[in-house]
């Protein structure tokens, strides 16, 4: 099991401007009452990201995000067993105790900031790569091959 190890200080502040901005989208996209607010759910969400996306897609991603979120990406190890996007939902409520309906509202507002800084092509090449589920929370349709 992954523990989860809590952000040094050194990480913490302060945020370059690319992050400032990403924290930003995130608190308007999110309607978040403060900034730290809106950090909290990029640090949680992006954490549990980290600990789905493997390969070039997480070389990719953490590429085109600021340096402190992909920090926080890139510092989760990948499980071995990926998770649906509705599980990926459940563990991060109960990581922190928090209702489902609200984590899943975090999840939506951070990756809907995540995808405007990778672009359609990386965030299909993600999608692609994770179990189902996922689209939805990313503001896609969850299309599924015809049979």
């Amino acid at each position: 099991m992954i523990s989860d190890e809590p952000v040094s200080l050194e990480y913490q502040q302060p945020y370059g401007a690319a992050y400032e901005q990403m924290l930003e989208k995130v608190r308007y996209e999110g309607a978040y009452p403060t900034r730290e607010r809106a950090d909290e759910a990029v640090r949680l969400v992006l954490a549990g990201l980290g600990r789905q996306v493997t390969g070039d897609e997480r070389v990719d991603l953490a590429a085109c995000l600021p340096l402190e979120a992909a920090r926080v990406l890139t510092a989760q190890t990948p499980d071995t067993q990926p998770l649906t996007g509705w599980a990926f939902v459940k563990d991060l409520a109960a990581r922190i105790g928090a209702s489902l309906a609200t984590t899943r509202w975090d999840t939506g507002s951070v990756f809907s900031a995540v995808a405007a800084y990778a672009g359609p092509d990386l965030t299909t090449r993600v999608l692609h790569q994770l179990p189902t589920g996922y689209a939805l929370l990313f503001g896609r349709a969850e299309l599924t091959p015809a049979a």
